[in-house]
């Protein structure tokens, strides 16, 4: 463990891993480590009166530090290390608390429209000097049915010379309404935090509770919680392979990949009675148990998959116009990828090694077989490449759970009282960090969830510059970051 940590002493009822506090001078300390690429930043989130941030160093050791807020105010993190820019911005905008130093000092969700503090006047980008530069806006409102968010680009004929993100229009206060709801209402909200992630934003949730309360579900529900987990992981895959090529102007592979997304979503409405398998998963284990014919159903699946989904890889990597538009474009370099934890396979796609269910091994990840693919060109190319290989890997996961499902209860109640929980879960996005704070009676005191798209976004204003406009849509979707899970 990092030497910082293993100084100061961990509070008593936090888990699995340490929570720490910390004076002013410690905490600057660590943002100097985080600058230098000795740690890695997991999370940076308030509360009134205190800041919580949790750091991931070289050999996968976890630990939270919080430090007390005296005035209201908080030595910068972003001052040192960049990727804490959002999150000290959305600190301020939640609970008022003003990180000293900080770089960038304007709000991020709130838009002037909140009742409780009103701001004045527009928004202000930042700046682009030179000769021939124009602005194009794009957004919040898109031509398609998707979520909301402002892009401006800034550009020399069509080369993009600055990209700036707006976000927040998403926003729906999902930590305040979390705050003093019990479980199941809590649970609740973080099925929805977003909807193409309600699995693994469940399971992150329940495995944060079920640590406050020293608690593990019985063995099967683990094992169903996984294989909805890899199930989840193979619609997206599907659907973003698809939406890749549709970008590209190749929408037949859209047609393809969109009947195996089908597919998988009609075998989920099977097992788990919804298509996207929400509201399943609880603390304690789940709601209820796959149903009778789902290890058949699953294993045709499967079995459909594994003839369909060769003959599209071989029609991807064959087809000269595509490889046309995703080679070289929208790269990403090792190094951003590093410097801001970037998960998932936007960061596996840049070299960055990191899937939470190897690394900070949860049950029963801890027992089953896989490889976490990586590649080091970081373009659109790779980006779809590596949910091929995901996909591959899903499908043996799978396999390997049907094989060795166990028998027995698939939900335990868990014991009343309070803690501190923290859980870090792979999503198809990446990994996703829940921090509960349990009250006495069991209910919620606070809960704070990360979506791995606070340390993306950010990097598709890096990728795109010297691009052209025209690859934006093919970039974003080959990022796919969550607008509803970002803005909270």
């Amino acid at each position: 463990m990092n030497e910082v940590f293993a100084a100061l002493a961990a509070q008593p009822d936090h888990r699995p891993w340490p929570r720490r506090e910390v004076d002013e001078a410690m905490w600057d300390a660590l943002a100097q480590q985080l600058a230098a690429g000795e740690i890695t930043l997991l999370g940076l989130w308030g509360e009134p009166g205190m800041v919580h941030m949790a750091l991931l160093d070289a050999e996968n050791a976890v630990a939270v530090a919080s430090l007390a807020c005296v005035g209201g105010r908080f030595p910068s993190v972003a001052r040192h290390h960049p990727p804490a820019i959002r999150l000290e911005r959305t600190i301020h905008d939640l609970y008022g608390l003003e990180a000293i130093g900080a770089p960038d000092p304007r709000p991020w969700l709130d838009h002037g429209r909140w009742p409780s503090r009103k701001t004045s006047g527009g928004y202000a980008f930042l700046p682009s000097l030179g000769q021939g530069l124009h602005q194009i806006p794009v957004g919040p409102v898109h031509a398609g049915i998707i979520e909301p968010g402002h892009f401006r680009f800034t550009a020399c004929g069509e080369a993009v010379v600055r990209l700036e993100e707006r976000l927040g229009y998403a926003h729906k206060g999902v930590e305040s309404l979390m705050a003093g709801a019990a479980l199941d209402r809590a649970g609740f909200f973080a099925a929805r935090l977003s909807g193409d992630s309600t699995v693994a934003c469940s399971l992150s949730f329940s495995r944060a509770v079920e640590a406050a309360l020293h608690f593990e579900p019985p063995p099967r529900g683990n094992w169903v919680r996984a294989l909805m987990a890899e199930l989840e992981r193979l619609a997206n895959h599907f659907g973003d392979i698809g939406g890749v090529c549709n970008d590209a102007a190749f929408a037949l592979m859209l047609a393809h990949c969109s009947v195996l997304r089908e597919r998988v979503l009609r075998a989920c409405d099977v097992c788990f009675g919804h298509r996207m398998m929400m509201d399943v998963i609880i603390p304690g284990g789940l709601k209820a148990d796959l149903n009778p014919e789902a290890p058949a159903v699953l294993r045709d699946l499967v079995a459909t998959l594994r003839a369909a989904f060769p003959p599209l890889i071989e029609l991807y990597e064959n087809t000269a116009s595509l490889q046309d538009r995703t080679a070289g474009a929208g790269v990403l370099s090792p190094a951003l990828a590093r410097q801001f934890g970037c998960g998932g396979f936007v960061g596996r796609a840049s070299g960055r090694a990191f899937d939470a269910r190897r690394d900070l091994a949860y049950p029963p990840y801890d027992r089953l077989k896989f490889d976490v693919p990586t590649l080091a060109e970081g373009d659109v190319n790779a980006r779809v490449w590596l949910r091929i290989r995901e996909v591959e890997q899903s499908l043996g996961l799978i396999d390997q759970i049907l094989a060795a499902m166990p028998p027995g209860r698939f939900f335990t109640e868990p014991p009343s009282g309070g803690g501190e929980g923290l859980a870090l879960v792979e999503g198809f996005r990446g990994d996703i960090l829940a921090w509960v704070r349990l009250a006495p009676d069991g209910k919620i005191d606070r809960c704070h969830m990360r979506d791995p798209s606070w340390f993306q976004w950010p990097l598709i204003e890096a990728a795109i510059e010297g691009n052209i406009v025209a690859d934006f849509p093919l970039l974003n979707k080959s990022f796919n970051c969550s607008y509803s899970g970002h803005d909270l």
